[in-house]
């Protein structure tokens, strides 16, 4: 693609979606311990053999509610996203953006609940691990004592311990940088700075044109990828399976369908063709009718195949002409605020 379908192609993602970050912020709660910390002698101690390491300065369950919320919420990001620019980013469709922030809404109120309950334990729970460390101590080390007031002086202060927590989640369009305006620096620096930022700017500008194009046909490959791998964990469970076919195993097609819709920002007809005519063909049978019916059952399993077969096929097609057409929106978008602007 040239540079001017490259832009296009930004404006195109632009309208279709956005890039989101969340961030998931809790105290760790570890120390990491040397050799005076346990009353040892630093030169009996060789790296080689021994690694003192991080050790918990609180029982791993204290902490569990938050490592579930984080893991849920990056969960359900990947689930729904696109890694853009090797992942420094994830591109969210406009079709998912409702409900992807309103799980995330859910998630950061579950987060803050948790977090004023801990902190409201705070106190407590440092004198049990205090306590529960001196029982440890007494087995591992010579003098207990130390060693138990270097972790009881290893936890953060209660005024500070608010700091410590945060649930926040960030929406961005993708835009290529722009050099910056001469009056943002000072008249002696203009002249440096202005050019430094703008070989910066150009450079980074025609990175993201560049990566643009093979990010939206990583995202075509990958949607059809999934429906293959699924045809696959699918087929497997019904040959695994001691019912054979279970009304889940066709609820997951039925599900993967109406997502891939919403994924599918690119516009890839042909798989989403492909999709509604397997869904039209075998999903209008209960798994039940299914297990009755060995001819049945060997058709959907043969629909199954095929399905993956097309969508292996259609992965490792070159999808430049999708990608092409994809782009083609941003130029139309053009096209209509040029319009608009002139009348």
């Amino acid at each position: 693609m040239n540079t001017d379908n490259n832009n296009h192609l930004l404006d195109a993602l632009t309208r279709e979606g956005v890039l989101i970050n969340v961030s998931v912020r809790y105290w760790r709660a570890t120390k990491k311990l040397n050799a005076e910390d346990l009353g040892l002698n630093p030169d009996d101690i060789t790296d080689r053999l021994i690694s003192l390491g991080h050790k918990r300065l609180l029982p791993r369950d204290k902490l569990e509610a938050f490592a579930l919320i984080e893991s849920r919420a990056h969960a359900l990001v990947e689930a729904n996203t696109f890694p853009f620019l090797g992942g420094l980013g994830h591109f969210l469709p406009n079709a998912k953006l409702q409900e992807v922030t309103a799980k995330l809404s859910e998630l950061e109120a579950e987060f803050d609940e948790q977090k004023r309950a801990f902190l409201d334990r705070y106190g407590q729970l440092r004198q049990e691990a205090c306590q529960e460390w001196y029982q440890a101590a007494r087995l591992l080390v010579k003098d207990p004592d130390r060693l138990v007031a270097v972790i009881a002086d290893s936890f953060p202060e209660a005024g500070r311990m608010e700091s410590q927590f945060g649930f926040s989640v960030h929406l961005y369009q993708i835009q290529a940088p722009e050099s910056i305006r001469l009056e943002l620096v000072s008249a002696a620096d203009q002249q440096a700075i202005a050019q430094a930022r703008a070989r910066a700017a150009e450079q980074a500008a025609e990175l993201i044109r560049r990566e643009a194009e093979a990010f939206v046909s990583d995202c075509v490959a990958a949607l059809r990828q999934e429906t293959a791998r699924l045809c696959d964990e699918m087929l497997e469970s019904i040959r695994s399976s001691k019912t054979g076919v279970h009304q889940k195993t066709l609820n997951r097609l039925i599900r993967f369908i109406d997502q891939f819709k919403q994924m599918n920002f690119v516009g890839d007809q042909q798989m989403e063709f492909e999709l509604e005519r397997v869904r039209n063909q075998f999903l209008s049978r209960t798994a039940e009718k299914y297990r009755s019916n060995q001819s049945a059952r060997a058709q959907l399993e043969n629909g199954l195949r095929a399905l993956a077969d097309t969508a292996r096929m259609l992965a490792q097609q070159d999808t430049r002409d999708l990608v092409e057409r994809f782009g083609q929106m941003g130029q139309r978008r053009f096209h209509l605020e040029l319009e608009k602007e002139v009348a």
